[in-house]
């Protein structure tokens, strides 16, 4: 009786020691806060990913850029020490060239539009150019469309844009843009922005409200205008090395856990949008929601002549018209 259950309790043991030993602990990164639409993301992708295999993986999330900024974690993946990152567009264009297409200024119509096109054959070919590159497009995800704070004034016409030290992000599309409406671009990683903005290194920078609310910039910025200048895509990316050794039905279900993270996030995103602006007017924030678009997207003439040029109008009416 005893050593049935010793044996038992060995094999009990010995069990859960195997379990243990075969589940893969993997981690993913973002930049931004967990309460964020991005947060949200990670936080239902690394749940998706542990009940669709069954507790085989694990997904460790860290955030507010705990293992870096977006463009070291995306090296990190490359480079494969770290297997997974969600990230928004902004540094992208370093690694995959290809992607810069996406961030040109008022290219998108409005939320709908934008995805239409990231979930379609568009946004699904340029997740195939990441391949090369070492790493694993899963899922389009979202940022939103980017707003301008500062604490200098109010933004109502693109020339009171001039001379204002923003911080942009690493994108080679959006510095070219911003110089545009005259802006002293400063590019900088997300997690020193707050502190930028504190000390007065810049006088702004420009996010989606969903960021703006969790980076709470509302403590450090008094002017908001909804320029709505350029759309910003998130996108959850592997090591296309651990990808690859996955079975074939873990690879799905990692596929999966994304478009699940990437819906979870939209929904943030739209949640934020609908009632962004009244709690940022309720912390003291000045915010211009009235502005001439117009006039924002004839300044940019310049600079879209030149993207014309080096994308082909062909290709951006592709997007422009993309129903």
């Amino acid at each position: 009786m005893h050593l049935t259950k010793l044996a038992l309790g060995l094999g009990l043991a010995l069990g859960i020691s195997f379990a243990a030993s075969a589940q893969t602990t993997m981690r993913i990164s973002i930049a931004t806060a967990q309460a964020s639409h991005q947060g949200v993301a990670i936080d239902v992708f690394a749940k998706e990913v542990e009940k669709r295999t069954g507790g085989r993986y694990r997904i460790q999330t860290f955030y507010n850029g705990a293992l870096g900024g977006e463009r070291e974690a995306i090296e990190a993946v490359q480079l494969g020490t770290q297997e997974l990152v969600f990230t928004s567009s902004g540094p992208i264009p370093n690694f995959v060239p290809e992607t810069k297409i996406i961030d040109i200024p008022f290219l998108f119509r409005d939320k709908a539009h934008a995805r239409a096109v990231l979930d379609g054959p568009i946004g699904q070919e340029l997740m195939t150019k990441f391949d090369g590159k070492g790493i694993k497009a899963l899922a389009w995800a979202e940022n939103g469309f980017r707003h301008m704070t500062n604490s200098k004034r109010d933004v109502r016409a693109p020339e009171d844009l001039k001379g204002l030290k923003m911080r942009t992000m690493e994108n080679p599309i959006h510095i070219a843009a911003y110089k545009g409406f005259g802006i002293i671009t400063t590019p900088m990683a997300f997690p020193e922005v707050f502190t930028a903005l504190q000390q007065g290194t810049v006088d702004g920078q420009e996010n989606p409200l969903s960021v703006i609310i969790s980076a709470k910039f509302d403590q450090v910025q008094k002017h908001l205008s909804l320029t709505g200048h350029v759309y910003s895509p998130c996108i959850f990316l592997m090591n296309k090395g651990v990808f690859d050794k996955l079975p074939a039905a873990d690879k799905q279900a990692f596929l999966e856990a994304a478009k699940e993270g990437a819906r979870a996030n939209r929904a943030k995103v739209d949640e934020d949008d609908a009632k962004g602006v009244a709690d940022l007017r309720a912390k003291g924030m000045t915010v211009i929601d009235d502005l001439d678009k117009s006039r924002f997207v004839a300044a940019l003439a310049p600079v879209n002549a030149q993207f014309e040029k080096e994308f082909g109008k062909a290709n951006l009416d592709k997007i422009r018209n993309y129903k």
